[in-house]
């Protein structure tokens, strides 16, 4: 088996031991990192555009040509080579350009979109149009609308418009059906998600083809009872405007949904009883044309139920249930065999898992097995009975792709055993696209076979490798650090002249959520670049993943059940500890910073661990989970009726009066997510303590406090300038002191 094989140093790190993934701490350039370059794409690697298998061994690029046009060119997954152009906006009347495309089953059609309009993290309206790949004829499906999506006979599209679903028949003088009527703003929504839908269990199309295209099942939401939310936009007019939308904070009432079934022969549509439930996740129709699959939960969310529903004459029945004494997790996992037996992902002995049932429900065999975790599940190969999969076998910070026998047996590992590895599969599952990174190599895509066989670099980044030995960088120390009685995993950046009998200042920096993971063998992201810039100036930083991070097994995930920020804060004061015990780190100088619960955990560090911590930054922070949404925050706490401990004990709301340190507070007024509501009543509590805080508000923008020109460049420049000052000069005039 051929694998890209890299040669990786070795690192020594005092009082941590020391992971199979090393660094050397040597640099070649002199050059230093700017934030223009951060934010101006510099750093930027090279990516495979909007891959999209195909059928046979064949997938498709998105692709711009020097001239401008925009085209869907056809390739081979055998040769890599371009074998046709399918779609080029030159040759279209109707549209200038076009920036997503999707087949239908035979692929002699596909949908085109354009004119985007953002709504939330997923969801956007657009203009689309039909195209007839053999007769080139194009057809404006409309305007302003969402997911359009073809039928499997190919004749037909839904999409959803102003809360209602809608058919379109190509076959029938481009007839359109209305499905609903009752759509309407802030009230009742058809087949498209609510807010927290589409934020918390990561969906916008909430309706289904059947196998057979002659029904479609959909949810409809009826949030006329969710609390309302609104933000003023400060936009450019005279005066501003008012963004409202339903969003339904942690105790509060959830939209009411319900699944419907709609028959397209006499245009009936049937409300389907599933009992009692919370939440209706997902939906899916299996490979019999007459049964859907329906995934409900209670409002805990710890026990997930699969309906197995008879659309026939509309009985229901339960498939299978997964239940914890915590919380059950949701996944697009669930995928029928032909003989419509079922794959299924669960953390039921404690790792999440791959599992084989019968179409009754009943466990055929546990498929993989381990003290490790499934991360993704590719698919199976009906022909060579063979799973294909990603996970954390080789090292929780490390990612594999796998491929396993339906019966549990040949386990092989597909892909490099190092680093990050994942997968893109051809619609046969005979050849795979994999993406490969690590802390000290960019992004290499190349062509493996399903046997694991690597047949050819697609794209390397060489060029960008090259280019970044001419600045002055420092790659990741990973090791691990024994806190509160678990072996955390870590990553540490010195300066590139790092001198052992020097004291650096030092920041941390995390996000800590439930599942999440910084400390990850990959390529870099924006920030790794900022932290190294941070390092050319003097400073040590370090980044722990605590308990409650993923990947690690789900005792280790849900150890901060019911008390959500208490376990994550104590391990970073602790972390913070320890580390300012090692010679060169300034045991004064020790700062923090994090985004959303990141800052959430930042602020609580610096307030609860002010004997260690004297400085931090909070970006759009969560201050009281009182303020977040149902499904996200009742999944870790219950409901603060349940559980006012949890939400209050742990939130910086409500012990402002012990900041002693440099705090810094950001936030964007158009956050739609952690709403600034969190950071202005953070800043009540610390005028009303009497204390002295920097704050950042920048008006308009959401979450990702991205938007504008120079909205990041000019964030990360304040947020250095504030580093600098409060950490770097002051451990330079310390250290200069004592010297």
């Amino acid at each position: 088996m051929k694998k890209i094989i890299f040669l990786i140093g070795i690192i020594s790190m005092t009082s941590c031991k020391k992971n199979n993934v090393n660094s050397t701490n040597n640099t070649t350039g002199s050059k230093a990192i700017t934030l223009e370059e951060i934010w101006d794409g510099t750093f930027s690697p090279e990516k495979m555009n909007a891959l999209n298998a195909m059928n046979g061994d064949f997938y498709s690029l998105l692709n711009t040509d020097s001239d401008g046009n925009t085209t869907v060119d056809k390739y081979s997954y055998k040769t890599l080579e371009k074998v046709a152009t399918l779609v080029n906006s030159k040759s279209l009347d109707a549209i200038d350009s076009f920036f997503s495309y999707s087949f239908n089953k035979d692929e002699t059609s596909v949908i085109l979109g354009t004119n985007f309009n953002k709504i939330y993290r997923h969801s956007f309206t657009g203009t689309f149009y039909y195209y007839n790949l053999e007769t080139q004829k194009i057809i404006l499906i409309g305007k302003d609308i969402q997911e359009p999506t073809f039928s499997p006979d190919s004749k037909k599209v839904a999409f959803a418009k102003s809360n209602n679903l809608y058919i379109i028949d190509f076959e029938n003088g481009n007839k359109q059906t209305k499905v609903t009527n009752d759509g309407k703003f802030n009230a009742i929504k058809n087949g498209i998600t609510d807010w927290v839908y589409e934020e918390e269990f990561a969906f916008v199309k909430a309706f289904e083809w059947s196998k057979d295209s002659k029904k479609i099942a959909f949810l409809r939401f009826n949030e006329s009872e969710v609390p309302t939310f609104s933000m003023d936009m400060v936009g450019k007019e005279n005066y501003p405007s008012r963004q409202v939308f339903k969003y339904p904070k942690a105790g509060e009432k959830n939209a009411s949904v319900t699944l419907h079934t709609f028959t397209l022969s006499n245009k009936k549509t049937t409300k389907i009883n599933l009992g009692d439930y919370e939440y209706l996740p997902r939906i899916k129709w299996s490979n019999d044309a007459n049964i859907l699959i329906a995934t409900t939960l209670n409002r805990h969310q710890n026990h997930l139920k699969l309906h197995k529903i008879n659309t026939k004459n509309n009985s229901v029945s339960l498939l299978l249930e997964d239940t914890d004494k915590a919380y059950v997790d949701v996944t697009d996992n669930l995928t029928f065999l032909e003989d419509n037996s079922f794959i299924w992902t669960s953390e039921k002995d404690g790792f999440n898992h791959i599992y084989h049932y019968d179409f009754n429900g009943k466990l055929i065999n546990q498929i993989t097995k381990g003290n490790w975790e499934v991360t993704n599940y590719y698919g199976f190969n009906e022909t060579k009975k063979t799973i294909y999969y990603q996970s954390v076998e080789n090292g929780s910070i490390n990612r594999g792709v796998y491929s396993i026998g339906l019966d549990g047996k040949n386990k092989k590992l597909l892909s490099n055993n190092d680093g990050t590895n994942s997968a893109s599969f051809s619609h046969n599952l005979n050849y795979f696209i994999n993406t490969f990174s690590s802390s000290e190599i960019p992004p290499i895509y190349a062509l493996y076979s399903a046997e694991g066989d690597m047949l050819k670099v697609i794209k390397d980044n060489l060029q960008l490798k090259e280019e970044l030995a001419n600045y002055k960088m420092s790659p990741k120390e990973f090791s691990t650090i024994e806190i509160n009685g678990n072996e955390l995993n870590m990553w540490m950046i010195k300066p590139a002249d790092f001198d052992e009998n020097k004291k650096y200042p030092l920041l941390m920096f995390q996000y800590s959520g439930p599942g999440s993971q910084q400390v990850g063998n990959k390529w870099n992201a924006s920030n790794d670049y900022w932290h190294n810039m941070l390092a050319q100036k003097g400073m040590i930083i370090a980044c722990v993943d605590g308990r409650g991070t993923g990947f690690k097994g789900a005792d280790f995930k849900k150890s901060t059940y019911l008390n959500l920020v208490k376990h994550e804060t104590e391990d970073q004061i602790a972390s913070a500890k320890k580390l300012a015990n090692l010679s060169y780190i300034d045991e004064d100088n020790i700062g923090i910073w994090g985004w959303s619960f990141g800052g959430h955990m930042s602020t609580n560090s610096l307030l609860k661990g002010s004997d260690i911590f004297t400085t931090a930054i909070a970006v759009a922070p969560v201050t009281s989970w009182r303020f977040y949404d149902t499904v996200y925050t009742e999944r870790f706490l219950r409901t603060p009726q349940e559980n006012p401990a949890g939400y209050d004990d742990n939130s910086p709301v409500n012990y402002a009066d012990k900041l002693k340190g440099n705090y810094l507070l950001v936030h964007g007024t158009g956050d739609d997510n952690v709403h600034v509501q969190n950071t202005y009543r953070m800043i009540n509590s610390l005028v009303e303590a009497n204390k002295q805080f920097d704050m950042f508000i920048v008006p308009d923008r959401t979450h990702a406090i991205y938007k504008g020109k120079n909205t990041r460049l000019n964030l990360y420049t304040k947020m250095t300038n504030f580093v600098e000052t409060h950490l770097i000069n002051k451990s330079n005039k310390s250290n200069e002191i004592k010297g």
